[in-house]
């Protein structure tokens, strides 16, 4: 796996982004079994074709100069509200992110928990033109995908998966734009408790 090249993903997934995370500590408060190391190309499409299986980045550079580890599979997809994101930054002691996108229906979703704290929550559905959750203000990366500084009855909100992928790289890391880069170590793939 020496001199691999990482394999993107974000389209049709779901996936946390750990700041300062460490593969053992997010696995256990996860509730994960290691299934040990796995390739790039291997790992991600495990996390796209099963449904118990989720693969750990190694820490990748991203947002604020920190490392972030992200944590993907279809199983954070399917059991969106399983995954307490201000629960986990409580014990893991640091900031958490989720972001899902689904462009089926349209889903699209992000939260983001600090020191134990969920700070913001937003969910759209484009098949009904709903925002289904706002938790939080947006800040100026939200503000700048083109959401309304507050939702009320004359906000006009259309989010699409590009949209996703680009809030992620302005709170962590874009998982779409890690295609071809020189991996810095191997995933490591992970069993569903």
């Amino acid at each position: 796996m020496d001199g691999e090249s990482m394999v993107g993903f974000g389209p049709k997934q779901a996936w946390l982004a750990v700041r300062e995370g460490k593969d053992a500590a997010v696995s256990a408060a996860l509730g994960l079994r290691d299934l040990g190391t796995v390739s790039w190309r291997n790992g991600i499409d495990l996390a796209y074709l099963t449904d118990d299986r989720l693969v750990l980045t190694p820490p990748l550079p991203g947002a604020d100069d920190a490392r972030w580890l992200l944590v993907t599979g279809r199983w954070l997809l399917r059991a969106v509200m399983a995954v307490d994101v201000a629960e986990l930054s409580a014990t893991l002691g640091t900031e958490v992110q989720f972001f899902a996108t689904y462009r089926v229906s349209e889903l699209h979703r992000w939260q983001r928990a600090v020191g134990g704290e969920l700070v913001r929550a937003f969910e759209y559905v484009g098949e009904t033109g709903e925002v289904t959750e706002w938790r939080g203000e947006p800040d100026d990366a939200e503000i700048a995908i083109g959401l309304p500084a507050a939702l009320d009855d004359e906000a006009s909100v259309l989010v699409s998966e590009d949209d996703v992928m680009r809030l992620a790289r302005s709170w962590s890391v874009d998982p779409s734009a890690l295609d071809g880069r020189p991996a810095p170590g191997p995933l490591r793939a992970a069993a569903v408790s």
